[in-house]
């Protein structure tokens, strides 16, 4: 079955005129009218009625026109994947930090690969002045870094992750509505530093606090941190996404201070002006469900 007969088909239906399917279609009228007669013999029937200048759908028209509206979208959207797959990269090539590599790829890059199952993905783990130097270089197509921008840069917020205080099972903190934030002194703390602003608004929260912290381990690696508060040998600032698991479980637990509110890291995803869009914004928005993951376990 020729699909052009089947366009002409519906553009005469929908402008209700040979002259007006043919003058869209950039085609003569005498070539509108081959192609519905075409079509006709090709099913052995009638498409339309003729009165005059005015045309109807016959019964045998009518019946047909459901399946012709289908077999029309379907090719229309055969051809826009087959472009698409023409146009996309065979390789993306994705720059995270530590963080995002951990707690947010494993969700992101599955999704993407069903998305656009032709493309593989190279994933590499930096920090962020490096990764935001890397795709400015072409070495990378997509970056998660943290809340940095640059003129040449395509740069949008992707979540945001809250800093809070967690304490393991059985804490003296958990429940108690009296604590505060001077408390924190009596405890052995895990201090995890990733060197960005939001972590400078900590280390000014400890300057403002009667008794100084007593920092028993630094690490510069979440995972530890975290590890380390489960094991009881001390309590630690973290950000929300990396515990989220544990909060569920209920192995870890928030402690709320007013003086940290507001306290969070900030992600956000980079790519070179004008390129990658694609991908850019399906990414992006897979990251509002990572959002969503954050606010169900604050």
């Amino acid at each position: 079955m020729n699909i052009e007969n089947i366009e002409a088909f519906i553009y005469v239906i929908h402008y209700g005129s040979f002259n007006k399917a043919a003058e869209v279609l950039f085609l003569s009228q005498p070539s509108v009218t081959a192609r519905i007669q075409s079509l006709e013999r090709e099913l052995d029937c009638r498409m339309f009625d003729r009165i005059g200048k005015q045309i109807s759908l016959t019964d045998d028209g009518k019946k047909f026109l459901p399946y012709a509206q289908e077999l029309l979208q379907t090719f229309q959207k055969s051809k826009i994947q087959l472009k698409q797959k023409r146009t996309l990269p065979n390789e993306l090539r994705v720059g995270c930090t530590v963080s995002v590599s951990n707690y947010v790829i494993p969700t992101i890059i599955p999704k993407m690969k069903y998305k656009y199952p032709d493309v593989n993905y190279k994933l590499s783990t930096a920090v962020s002045e490096d990764i935001v130097n890397k795709v400015l270089n072409r070495e990378l197509d997509l970056g998660f870094v943290r809340n940095i921008s640059h003129p040449n840069l395509l740069s949008a917020k992707a979540y945001e992750d809250p800093i809070r205080l967690y304490v393991y099972k059985d804490h003296p903190f958990i429940g108690n509505k009296t604590v505060s934030i001077d408390d924190i002194g009596e405890y052995p703390l895990v201090f995890f530093e990733c060197g960005s602003l939001d972590w400078m608004r900590i280390h000014r929260l400890f300057a403002s606090m009667s008794r100084p912290p007593n920092i028993e381990f630094q690490t510069d690696n979440l995972e530890t941190a975290k590890k380390l508060v489960l094991q009881g040998v001390g309590i630690a600032f973290l950000p929300s996404l990396c515990v989220a698991q544990e909060v569920k479980e209920n192995k870890l637990f928030p402690i709320e201070f007013p003086q940290t509110a507001g306290i969070s890291l900030q992600t956000n995803m980079i790519a070179l002006n004008g390129e990658n869009a694609i991908f850019f914004n399906s990414a992006l928005d897979l990251c509002k469900g990572i959002a969503q993951t954050i606010r169900d376990h604050i």
